[in-house]
């Protein structure tokens, strides 16, 4: 099993945060730990609209969050909350399935009017799957440089505090997976 799950809810491929995922899955794997990089987009359409909770690809995703040491979930504000398609995936995931889970919950939006998403829609989701929420980071869409994919964020404060989240986030991964053995 992968020690840490990333999940991009965004449908584009060329999104700004599916780039900062990417970058902190880099910076995760320099650190030592093993990375799986989910999307809304490698799920089958139709196993998402027809809401197919018996799907195989939607039981390999289960295993993978249920079996992560701590998980990342990503998403672009679309009308002041995440996008639907991650909602529609993670309706088909067990109510439990971020049990005890550090998450480290991130969204992209175009300005910063849209910075309550993170605290109104993603993370009150998240707790719904048992998930232990971190604080998150919003970032706005012009702190991050699509032409830059090795270090998207270009904002100095802004990179800061997602460094900061990322340590914070693999501080706790480490503590549980000591307090496991």
């Amino acid at each position: 099993m992968s020690e840490i799950v990333i999940l991009s809810g965004s449908p584009s491929e060329t999104s700004r945060s599916e780039l900062v995922l990417k970058y902190l899955g880099t910076l995760l794997k320099k650190e030592g730990f093993s990375v799986t990089h989910l999307s809304v987009r490698d799920v089958r359409q139709e196993d998402l609209f027809l809401g197919k909770f018996d799907s195989p690809a939607i039981g390999e995703i289960s295993a993978l969050i249920h079996g992560a040491k701590g998980v990342i979930v990503g998403s672009p504000v679309y009308k002041a909350a995440y996008s639907g398609v991650l909602k529609a995936l993670i309706d088909l995931l067990p109510q439990d399935v971020l049990r005890d889970t550090p998450v480290l919950p991130l969204m992209t939006g175009g300005s910063i009017a849209h910075l309550l998403a993170l605290d109104y829609a993603l993370k009150p989701l998240l707790a719904t799957l048992k998930g232990q929420n971190l604080k998150g980071v919003y970032l706005v869409d012009s702190q991050i440089d699509k032409n830059q994919p090795e270090q998207p964020v270009i904002e100095e404060e802004v990179l800061q505090r997602l460094t900061k989240q990322l340590v914070y986030f693999t501080d706790i991964v480490n503590k549980q997976s000591e307090a496991v053995r």
